[in-house]
């Protein structure tokens, strides 16, 4: 489970101007129209493809739970492509995105001034330019720990250094422990 991914796929699923299909069966007709083909579909879900053929003609309705979350996942991820283009763009290029989190947080400065690590709870507004380097890691392929880097960089600006008006000298913000973490378009 990817906690950044997750939370930023989720954002933009707020987005949405209607909903992902719930049952099974139109999961699979939307899945097999999207792949061209119930033998696509059946080797991304793992299954047989008479299998998908069961849920797609309405004779197979009910999933195991792994394989409904593996459906539903995929649908999500499928889902109104050209709707989360353009929230992702309007975030990236205007809106910015707002984290919030409760996670432990500290950073390092110049000696004397370190302030110790602790659990902080923030919602922040982070610039469209963050929103962007976040969205562009993502699409990019990038692990969790790159995720987690550059939401720390932005807090370090925004929240830390609040724009460049204080706490100048900080060198580096750790952000770990994570406890709760969303996203806001």
């Amino acid at each position: 489970m990817s906690l950044f991914g997750d939370g930023l796929d989720a954002a933009v699923q707020k987005a949405f101007t209607r909903p992902a299909p719930k049952a099974a069966g139109p999961q699979m007709r939307y899945l097999v129209k999207q792949l061209k083909g119930t033998k696509a579909v059946a080797e991304l879900l793992g299954m047989s493809q008479r299998q998908v053929e069961r849920y797609v003609a309405g004779t197979a309705k009910k999933p195991r739970a792994d394989l409904a979350a593996r459906l539903e996942r995929e649908v999500k991820k499928r889902w109104q492509p050209q709707i989360r283009a353009k929230a992702r763009q309007k975030a990236a290029s205007t809106g910015g995105i707002v984290i919030d989190a409760r996670a432990r947080m500290g950073y390092t400065a110049p000696i004397g001034s370190t302030d110790q690590d602790r659990i902080r709870h923030l919602t922040v507004a982070l610039p469209p330019q963050y929103a962007a380097r976040l969205f562009d890691a993502q699409e990019a392929g990038a692990s969790d720990a790159r995720l987690q880097e550059i939401a720390a960089e932005a807090l370090k600006e925004v929240y830390f250094q609040d724009g460049g008006r204080r706490a100048g000298s900080l060198e580096e913000v750790r952000f770990t422990d994570i406890e709760h973490l969303e996203f806001d378009l």
